[in-house]
């Protein structure tokens, strides 16, 4: 009976595990079953007639890789690139794209009572993309929904996934 529930529960947890990113002074969570790996920043080759936030494509061992700054996607200034800058690989419905990211911190398991519903902005902001807000003592996390995200019609990389 014990082992049921610690199977139980092992499950639970891993439902809520985000991985936490910074962008600009902020910090970011997606669910970390979507990241695939993490790696450094190597400039990707440019592709012309690509929207400014497309920073172009890598080749991952044989997949041509699309690499979206999520920092100029979100507007949060002019991107640097540093040696604390990384591209976490995302897997969304099969597709493998790349997102340039400030910094990973870590990977935090979120409670069902940590995580808020975004808040409503009406049409000033879309919130499609928010899972909500994640809190753990003093932090926030803004919690993304990166399949939302990705595929929504204004980055058209891949098309609406199904539901």
């Amino acid at each position: 009976m014990q082992a049921t529930t610690a199977v139980s529960s092992q499950t639970d947890i891993s439902a809520h595990e985000f991985l936490a990113f910074t962008l600009g002074k902020e910090e970011y969570g997606i669910h970390i079953l979507k990241v695939q790996e993490l790696r450094g920043y190597e400039a990707p080759t440019r592709i012309a007639n690509a929207p400014a936030f497309i920073k172009g494509v890598v080749n991952l061992r044989g997949i041509i890789v699309p690499i979206i700054d999520m920092r100029i996607k979100f507007n949060l200034g002019t991107p640097t690139y540093d040696q604390f800058t990384v591209v976490i690989i995302l897997n969304i419905a099969g597709r493998v794209m790349g997102m340039v990211v400030d910094s990973v911190s870590d990977v935090i398991t979120l409670s069902p009572e940590q995580v808020k519903p975004a808040p409503e902005m009406g049409t000033a902001l879309n919130t499609d993309h928010l899972i909500g807000l994640g809190t753990i003592d003093e932090r926030m996390l803004i919690l993304v929904d990166i399949d939302k995200l990705m595929s929504s019609a204004e980055l058209g990389l891949m098309d609406e996934i199904a539901a």
